[in-house]
């Protein structure tokens, strides 16, 4: 299969996010991260299928050395900036895990993501709580300052 000018710009664009989501998330709370990287309103990779842009992210996150506990966020983050310019309307949704949260023990949180009410990528275990759900229409409303939270639409 020949790969197109589309393709290859993707793919380019793809590994460049992929290395500099890591650095944009040091030392960041998660409305500043979101801000950081919430994507244009152009759809310059209109076209390219959901699994095609989940595949690639998966591969581009596969060997992390910064990030490594926390590889959903990251893989989350580049599929919602990516999904999101290809014209698709995904869904970043944040949850904790329900026995987590009692006293004492360190909080286990999880995020996803969904187009089209299905999970495509990093599915929640049964025990999750979501707290928190990102959609594109938020992030170009916001400036990605602040989500969307579940309770609130």
């Amino acid at each position: 299969m020949a790969l197109t000018l589309q393709d290859l710009r993707f793919r380019s664009s793809l590994w460049l996010w992929s290395k500099l989501v890591p650095l944009m998330a040091r030392d960041r709370e998660l409305g500043a991260l979101l801000a950081l990287t919430c994507p244009p309103a152009a759809t310059p990779y209109r076209g390219l299928a959901a699994d095609h842009i989940v595949k690639s992210v998966r591969r581009s996150c596969r060997r992390p050395w910064l990030m490594r506990d926390r590889r959903c966020l990251r893989e989350g983050l580049l599929a919602f900036r990516f999904l999101s310019m290809a014209g698709h309307t995904p869904v970043l949704r944040f949850g904790v895990e329900r026995g987590s949260v009692a006293l004492g023990q360190s909080l286990s949180a999880h995020c996803w993501i969904d187009v089209e009410n299905e999970t495509i990528l990093n599915p929640p275990l049964p025990d999750m709580v979501e707290i928190l759900c990102h959609t594109p229409s938020a992030a170009h409303r916001d400036g990605a300052r602040t989500s969307k939270d579940r309770g609130a639409s």
